[in-house]
């Protein structure tokens, strides 16, 4: 199974979820942090890519890609590499590190491995 981690700015639209998604690959279903999981972009995302969305907790998930930034506010690396391995049962492993949409407002990763 393939799931592709979503961190995204709280002014993210649409366009930049979508845009980080296909610069990542593709993916069997979506995943990000709990509390970004109610998101308009990301709930609109999920609807039209017809992929489950799965909220995860992210902090404290060893991550190849490191951001200060998203160390300090999630506790972890990468929200979107974080959140996709978080979706996935342990020993899952990431596929397509860590890409930024265009526009800089969304990130996406892949992972890969077995469903919890």
């Amino acid at each position: 199974m393939r799931v592709a981690g979503i961190g995204f700015r709280r002014a993210a639209r649409l366009a930049s979820l979508r845009d980080a998604l296909s610069r990542a690959g593709t993916a069997d279903a979506l995943a990000t942090r709990s509390d970004k999981a109610q998101s308009p972009a990301i709930r609109d995302l999920a609807r039209e890519t017809g992929l489950p969305l799965i909220a995860v907790e992210v902090a404290g998930i060893a991550t190849p890609s490191q951001s200060p930034r998203i160390r300090a506010l999630c506790g972890t690396g990468s929200l979107a590499e974080a959140a996709a391995l978080a979706a996935l049962a342990p020993g899952a492993r990431i596929v397509t590190a860590r890409v930024t949409s265009q526009d800089g407002m969304a990130t996406a990763a892949i992972a890969e491995g077995e469903p919890p």
